[in-house]
């Protein structure tokens, strides 16, 4: 089971057992990789070595306007709600520049995309190449700051990358995984290339990804897009 998260050097991967209880062994259990690209993670889900990943980036791409699944995330995240950027267009995905990448935004929305979504532009077309409706049931969209605010039952107050924001997703996740050292080993140093809010949300993606497969998980949105990729965020 895995949470992936984008990071400097590719993705990081948290990975936790399919089954079996999450606190004691299963938190001992817990591993945290960077990879510089998903075809391994796809071959392992496609394979069943992998049960399900959740992954931090959008799936599903409006051609026209916007997700309604970003609007209800932002929503029940409250203080957090502008870490939800809005989606690009499916239109906008081969803009090479920013000057282009908001031109086909206002053509399809009436609006600019953000700086902080062209910035993660490659990740977001290294996933849609790799994504098709069939894959999309084992590797599914999820944001952390939403998985985040149904894991702690309320929405996190600081921003991740302060320290007050970690040791508040750390406690939150100790909910979910337990008191284990080992949670607080692959905090406080992460793989190199990636960051310690980094490795934080690939662990509540592979929370989320639990969930997921035992059907116990909340779902926003569900409209199909062009290709027939569900426009959803599951927490």
């Amino acid at each position: 089971m895995g949470g992936l998260d984008g990071c400097p050097a590719g993705w990081v991967l948290a990975t936790v057992p399919a089954d079996g209880p999450l606190r004691g062994a299963g938190a001992d259990a817990l591993e945290v990789a960077v990879v510089a690209d998903l075809g391994a993670v796809v071959a392992d889900l496609e394979s069943g070595r992998m049960a399900a990943a959740a992954i931090d980036v959008p799936i599903g791409l409006a051609a026209h306007g916007r997700r309604a699944c970003d609007g209800a995330a932002r929503r029940l995240i409250g203080p957090r709600r502008s870490s939800v950027f809005p989606a690009p267009a499916r239109g906008v995905l081969g803009a090479a520049t920013y000057g282009e990448a908001c031109a086909a935004s206002r053509r399809a929305c009436g609006r600019a995309v953000s700086r902080q979504v062209f910035n993660i532009m490659g990740k977001i077309r290294q996933v849609d190449l790799l994504q098709s409706p069939r894959l999309q049931a084992r590797l599914f969209e999820m944001h952390p700051e939403l998985s985040f605010t149904v894991l702690a039952g309320a929405p996190m107050q600081s921003a991740k990358r302060t320290a007050p924001g970690r040791a508040e997703r750390a406690a939150a996740l100790r909910e979910a995984f337990g008191d284990a050292p080992r949670l607080a080993e692959l905090v406080d140093a992460p793989p190199e290339g990636a960051r310690r809010d980094d490795v934080l949300d690939a662990m509540v993606g592979a929370w989320t990804a639990r969930r997921y497969v035992a059907g116990a998980h909340l779902r926003l949105g569900g409209e199909r897009d062009g290709r027939g990729l569900r426009m959803e965020v599951i927490a």
